[in-house]
């Protein structure tokens, strides 16, 4: 699936840009890095790219409908980021893994109901959504390509945090990053088939 493949090309780079060289986990990259969460980085910009992508794409969706182009791909992503929250959420509660402010050891997994750092849940959100919208309009309009500059962000955000290790962004990437392709390739959200008609035909058209 190309859409995978460029998600894990694009948390690659954001494993380099934290300059990953040698580490533990299973995949030998993980290692705490340095506590930053100035500027840029701050918790609240954080925070703010969950909740603005989450009320731009249940907003478009609804205001939209899905009788479009544009709004079956809100419906997708709105659709998309749901199911990756609650699997998120799952693989959290099962492999329930220490964050590296938690001790330092990637290879501290299956702990209390504390640990809850594989995967990543805001990349996995942020990739879910942004996904279907490169899936739908990347060939046609390549600048759509620097959405996923989003998870590459949030990525590197939640590193500097030391709230995941490098895995568990990867992993977060690319469950969104499936799950966001598996959606873009359905005819429409299946929420948008059940939902009464009159909740998708869309704000915009009804006035």
């Amino acid at each position: 699936m190309p859409m995978v493949r460029g998600a894990a090309a694009v948390l690659a780079g954001c494993a380099l840009s934290c300059n990953v060289l040698a580490g533990d986990g299973p995949l030998g990259i993980d290692h705490r890095i340095n506590f930053d969460q100035s500027g840029i980085w701050s918790r609240s910009n954080q925070r703010a790219v969950e909740s603005l992508s989450a009320l731009t794409v249940l907003g478009g969706a609804l205001w939209e409908g899905n009788d479009t182009r544009l709004g079956r791909t809100f419906w997708k992503a709105s659709e998309s980021m749901v199911i990756a929250d609650v699997a998120g959420e799952g693989f959290k509660r099962v492999f329930r893994r220490a964050r590296p402010e938690q001790g330092n050891d990637p290879n501290d997994w299956f702990g209390p109901s504390t640990h809850r750092s594989f995967p990543s849940g805001e990349v996995t959100h942020i990739s879910a959504v942004v996904t279907p919208f490169i899936a739908e309009y990347g060939r046609d309009y390549p600048a759509v390509w620097g959405l996923a500059a989003l998870p590459l962000y949030v990525g590197v955000a939640r590193m500097k945090s030391q709230a995941h290790w490098q895995t568990d962004v990867l992993a977060g990437a690319a469950l969104g990053a499936g799950i966001g392709y598996y959606e873009s390739t359905r005819e429409s959200a299946w929420t948008a088939t059940v939902l009464p008609h009159g909740i998708t035909v869309g704000i915009r058209k009804q006035f």
